[in-house]
């Protein structure tokens, strides 16, 4: 067992109010490893070991902010896969946040990026990186 929180394998979570939709969208939809954990939560098993909990909350509010981002080497290689796979990505006409066509957002002093929401709501993103 670890004593100290920097040596602790640390895992994030969100909640959703289906489970079986959640795990239908994001093992069938997105392609990711998805289980069913003890205590009936599921575990999105991502790359370099890192894993993520979603948990059943019958009253359930999606969140306001991104809650799981996938770096990705090719912007609009992902965005149309995804796309083909029946992902509907948020377009944004905000002066500060505009998206294009497809829902890339190329020119808000950040990543190039594009968001996505699961059936529960939740937001995520894809987000262009080197790594």
């Amino acid at each position: 067992m670890q004593t100290s929180l920097k040596e602790s394998r640390a895992f994030s979570g969100f909640a959703v109010p289906d489970l079986a939709a959640a795990k239908a969208f994001y093992s069938e939809t997105l392609g990711l490893d998805v289980t069913t954990g003890s205590m009936n939560v599921l575990e999105l098993h991502l790359a370099g070991g890192n894993r993520v909990l979603i948990y059943p909350k019958p009253d359930h509010v999606p969140a306001t902010y991104t809650v799981l981002n996938f770096p990705v080497a090719r912007m609009e290689r992902a965005v149309d896969e995804l796309t083909a796979r029946g992902v509907r990505f948020e377009h944004y006409d905000m002066p500060r946040l505009k998206t294009d066509a497809k829902g890339i957002c190329r020119d808000s002093g950040g990543p190039v990026i594009a968001w996505f929401k699961d059936p529960a709501g939740n937001i995520l993103s894809v987000l262009e990186s080197d790594e």
